[in-house]
């Protein structure tokens, strides 16, 4: 189809159905707050119709009557009344209605009409773009992509629920827990024993921010969660790995499931003995749902959207970013604070989105360094922005004091996963062994740290 004449047609619309819509809100005054869950001014194809619109929403928000004689006063008053069609119009308006019964309904349909206008407009501003020629192509992509994302997110938003629907739901998994006591329904366990007692497992919807200092353990730590996600429990896990390239982190998962020294992989001196476990892990981990993006430089954007795709075609049941402050936001922040705060938000949208944990790995600032003896971290020291503690409803560090003392040999191994915040369960710190050669997190070797749920 030629440029000129996709331009030149009629964009959708439904001019019957918005007259519907503002008869029925003249109708009926409880109408009114249904369609403004729906509906802005400018969602309505008429200039017209907006006017009435606009006048009926002033009159709700006075708490005034809106009918046909007060919408006429008051568009009278904007010097508006012969714009919208007149006294006679009006009339129209308020007898062609028999019900606001179909209110909703029909104010959807006026919602997707504006949104495919938008998307046209929109894909033509693009097109002209394209052609220009002037600008980056990825620049361009990245324009694109958040046109669209600004679209989607007009999309209808939840509304109110009765409590007695969402106490048949909250008895029926409390049920659940109390036949399987330990991890909530739907969550996902850690393998780490102690941990999964503490927060019961990493609850769908949840944003869970996994911090700690340069060599602490943060990647390795989500791949050992990952890798008990998939292999344990069978949840397809979404990787995006922003530092490293998906050969590494194949690479670390590798020597911790098979128990072999890393650096040795590295420096190709593995040796005769390692390599039969090497390919036993090759194939238990080829079975895993582990699905790795090394893509760097994602914007937040990119994220999500391939995130929806992963679980569209895959049902993901978890995502882990490593690590936050690589990903970039969505348009020109003012600064770095402010675009680390709307990859927050953004993340903990996409939990909610996906029903999901969504863990993401954090950098801290150089504060822990500063304490003297007690290097542990707090959660003031999450970097950029304390959107991130706003945010997350689960804050974890990893502190290991063989980092700061390394000549202490009673320090080797020992790890610390501290619980710094717990929206909805308690705080506290969680022993666990470091196995350094390994990349590897292990439950401690002691009876009272908790058994296997």
């Amino acid at each position: 189809m030629a440029k000129d004449e996709v331009l030149t047609r009629v964009p959708p619309q439904a001019v019957e159905v918005e007259r519907a819509v503002l008869g029925a809100m003249l109708l009926e005054k409880e109408a009114i707050p249904k369609v403004l869950e729906i509906l802005d001014e400018d969602c309505f194809y008429l200039d017209s119709h907006r006017k009435i619109f606009s006048a009926i929403v002033d009159l709700f928000e006075r708490n005034e009557p809106a009918d046909d004689h007060t919408l006429l006063e008051e568009l009278r008053r904007r010097k508006e009344l012969d714009k919208v069609g007149g006294a006679a119009y009006l009339a129209q308006l308020a007898t062609e209605v028999a019900t606001a019964a179909n209110v909703e309904y029909h104010a959807k349909i006026v919602l997707e009409k504006a949104l495919l206008r938008k998307l046209i407009t929109l894909c033509t501003q693009t097109i002209e773009e394209c052609y220009a020629g002037t600008e980056d192509v990825f620049d361009l992509v990245d324009r694109a992509e958040q046109r669209i994302f600004n679209i989607s997110a007009r999309r209808l938003k939840g509304g109110f629920v009765q409590l007695s629907s969402v106490l048949h739901d909250t008895f029926e998994t409390i049920e659940r827990m109390h036949l399987r006591p330990g991890v909530s329904p739907g969550a996902v366990r850690t393998g780490f024993h102690k941990l999964d007692e503490m927060t019961a497992g990493f609850q769908p919807s949840d944003l869970i921010i996994v911090a700690g200092r340069p060599s602490m353990g943060k990647t390795s730590f989500v791949l050992n969660v990952a890798r008990n996600a998939a292999v344990e429990q069978k949840v397809p896990v979404g990787i995006f790995s922003l530092e490293m390239a998906g050969f590494q982190l194949a690479q670390r998962l590798l020597c911790a499931e098979a128990m072999v020294d890393s650096h040795k992989i590295r420096t190709g001196r593995l040796p005769d003995e390692d390599w039969s476990k090497l390919s036993t892990s090759v194939g238990k981990l080829a079975e895993a749902p582990i699905f790795i993006d090394d893509t760097p430089s994602l914007s937040v954007l990119e994220l999500r959207a391939k995130a929806r795709r992963l679980q569209s075609e895959h049902g993901v049941g978890m995502i882990v970013v490593d690590y936050l402050q690589l990903l970039r936001g969505v348009g020109r922040a003012e600064n770095r604070q402010q675009e680390i705060s709307q990859i927050s938000r953004a993340l903990k949208a996409l939990a909610k989105e996906l029903n999901v944990p969504v863990v993401a790995c954090s950098q801290l600032s150089r504060a822990p360094e500063t304490r003297g003896d007690d290097h542990r971290p707090r959660l003031s020291d999450l970097r950029e922005s304390g959107s991130l503690e706003q945010d997350a409803d689960v804050v974890l560090f990893i502190y290991r004091p063989e980092v700061y003392k390394k000549n202490d040999e009673s320090l080797k191994g020992k790890a610390e996963i501290i619980i710094a915040k717990q929206r909805n369960g308690p705080i506290g710190t969680v022993n666990l062994v470091w196995l350094g050669q390994y990349s590897k997190f292990e439950n401690p070797y002691l009876e009272d740290e908790g058994a296997p749920f």
